[in-house]
């Protein structure tokens, strides 16, 4: 369907199936499987954030609160969180600026 699409919209129908396939049947994540995913599917993004007060702040929610259920606006939250504290990024912005 989005063969035609933007990369922005391929990366956000990229999001969408990968919480889809690990949500459960009300669509919902528990937050454990998210901490999870998180690990699976963005270690480039959480690498080295382990130390970061506020990424520690986020992991610990997830774990104090494991079978509690997110949907996927709080997942795609998640997501910007961690994407936004993350050193790639930051060497994302870093190359762009330097070309």
């Amino acid at each position: 369907a989005l063969r035609k699409g933007s990369e922005l919209e391929k990366a956000f129908a990229t999001a969408a199936l990968v919480y889809s396939s690990a949500a459960g049947p009300r669509g919902e994540l528990a937050r454990g499987d998210a901490r999870r995913l998180l690990q699976t599917q963005f270690p480039s993004f959480i690498q080295g954030q382990e130390n970061k007060p506020k990424y520690q702040e986020i992991i610990s929610a997830l774990d104090e609160e494991s079978e509690n259920k997110m949907d996927f606006e709080d997942f795609m939250i998640l997501l910007v969180s961690v994407a936004l504290m993350s050193d790639l990024l930051r060497e994302i912005r870093n190359v762009k600026t330097t070309k």
